[in-house]
């Protein structure tokens, strides 16, 4: 287990990433974690990431320097590196000539991080400070043309410091450095796969919940299908799954999770419908918070009716992943800025009284589908893409009403139609239609029109912190657009979006 600091820094995930890309298990922790709950988690090294503030800056993030006593390895990265240069005794000043992109690293001893790296390397600088004066005991293993302490090196306790970032795709042998201060350097066994993991969560699952009731909100996505089949796994029938249709869903929704779900596997879902309890007060709405807001609010209600029919029940499960909780509230009281509210993040539990089981919430969604296909999840379910939990709503720019849907319903339709026909639903992170709140003239059988605009959204990523829209053949496009208008009564042009995220988000709302 590697435990990461969170200083701030963009790449903060990045960096969790990298590690499980090694098998080895980490856990991001606040600055004021305190120093008995590090030796409670027991960790083979810490990892301080970088951050945007300056370490002789007043109110800039820093952990009880005892950290560097628990005599296990430490690698700083950038603003992590001054923090450790600072604790230890030595100087951080701003930098004489600041360095951001691409420098070329000359490494003075190719062993330990370096182990196996190219005396000469490309790494990724994005600092304003150096390290003036290192602490004692510390020594310079690389430097740039403008940096003379790009990494240092404290032989005897296994202190690490580099003021570039190995993390990242710019660094070309990044991956390398981080191997080797995990198996080497730390000494961490490569055994962290989602067998494993799989067998760990269904043993804590059991173990918390014992003979109790579990309820979960059941979506049909890929994060709640496997919290739902893991946790059947623990305790069987000791859970129930609700399953709300609020009106805001595709096509035949419903049905084909209860085809696949309860069906298939077996396990127990309760299915209400309550179309007219969203719809009713979203009418005339057109601001997308105050749509997530009135959801959310209904939501809890409609579920809070539905457990409060389970008798005995004290768990509450949630399919909530890492990209939940930093896009939801600002990291660790760092400088991640709310981007918008989530379903499945907070408030439900405390309003119901229940316990909370999150058992996917330190995993990435690309993990969350490798642990469906491990405990054999329908590869239909474990290849969905993600659908939002206010659903169709924030798809509708506007206002909502049952026409708009049902428009928006047969766009989407078509549009996976093709995308899986055309083999790339696997290859891409989501394809979506939204249906825009303007009409534009058309032509159809001589005749003038007056339609709808529909959207199509398609983007490529990895965990949804970051996107970038899909390159999708000219053909593909043409013919997704050619259908659509001929067979969905009420759209007579169709739009193509080339927004990547970041500036954009992946929704439209």
């Amino acid at each position: 287990m590697i435990l990461i600091i969170d200083f701030g820094s963009q790449y903060n995930q990045l960096i969790a990433r990298r590690v499980r890309e090694c098998h080895v298990y980490c856990q991001i922790e606040p600055p004021h974690i305190g120093v008995d709950e590090i030796r409670t988690l027991k960790p083979e090294g810490i990892i301080l990431s970088g951050g945007p503030s300056s370490i002789y800056e007043e109110g800039s993030p820093k952990i009880d320097k005892a950290i560097f006593d628990l005599e296990i390895p430490v690698l700083g990265i950038c603003y992590g590196m001054h923090f450790m240069v600072n604790a230890l005794g030595g100087t951080v000043k701003g930098a004489g000539k600041r360095e951001y992109g691409f420098a070329e690293l000359v490494i003075d001893q190719a062993e330990g991080l370096f182990k196996g790296v190219d005396k000469r390397t490309t790494c990724w600088m994005s600092h304003g400070d150096s390290a003036e004066k290192l602490p004692a005991g510390f020594e310079n293993i690389g430097s740039t043309e403008n940096t003379e302490a790009g990494a240092i090196f404290h032989r005897e306790k296994k202190f690490y410091g580099v003021q570039f970032h190995p993390e990242v795709e710019h660094t070309s042998e990044g991956r390398t450095m981080l191997r080797n201060f995990l198996s080497d350097i730390c000494g961490c066994e490569q055994t962290w796969t989602m067998k494993s993991f799989a067998q760990d969560a269904i043993a804590r699952i059991r173990e918390t919940v014992k003979d109790k009731k579990v309820i979960l909100g059941l979506s049909g996505g890929v994060d709640s299908s496997v919290t739902a089949l893991l946790i059947h796994k623990a305790v069987g029938k000791h859970l129930t799954c609700i399953f709300v249709d609020n009106g805001l869903l595709r096509k035949n929704e419903g049905e084909k999770l209860e085809k696949v779900l309860k069906q298939h596997l077996d396990i127990n879902i309760r299915f209400v419908n309550a179309e007219d309890q969203f719809l009713t007060p979203l009418a005339g709405v057109t601001d997308p918070e105050k749509k997530r807001k009135i959801i959310g609010k209904v939501f809890m209600d409609v579920f809070e009716a539905e457990a409060q029919k389970i008798e005995d029940a004290e768990f509450l499960a949630q399919g909530t992943l890492y990209p939940d909780i930093i896009e939801s509230v600002s990291a660790f009281g760092g400088p991640t800025a709310v981007i918008k509210s989530h379903h499945n993040v907070g408030g439900l539990p405390e309003k119901m009284k229940l316990k909370l089981v999150e058992p996917l919430k330190y995993l990435f969604k690309d993990e969350v589908r490798a642990l469906g296909e491990e405990i054999g999840l329908e590869d239909e379910l474990v290849w969905r893409q993600p659908f939002p939990g206010p659903g169709l709503a924030i798809r509708i720019i506007g206002e909502i009403t049952k026409e708009r849907l049902s428009v928006l319903r047969e766009v989407d339709a078509v549009l996976l139609e093709e995308i899986r026909k055309s083999g790339y639903y696997k290859k891409l992170w989501q394809s979506f239609a939204v249906l825009l709140p303007i009409k534009s003239v058309g032509i159809m059988g001589d005749q003038r029109t007056y339609e709808n605009i529909a959207a199509i959204r398609a983007v490529t990523s990895t965990d949804a912190m970051t996107a970038d829209w899909a390159r999708l053949p000219y053909e593909l496009l043409g013919g997704i657009s050619n259908r659509i208008i001929n067979e969905v009564r009420g759209v007579n042009r169709v739009v193509y979006d080339i927004s990547s995220k970041p500036p954009s988000t992946i929704e439209w709302e």
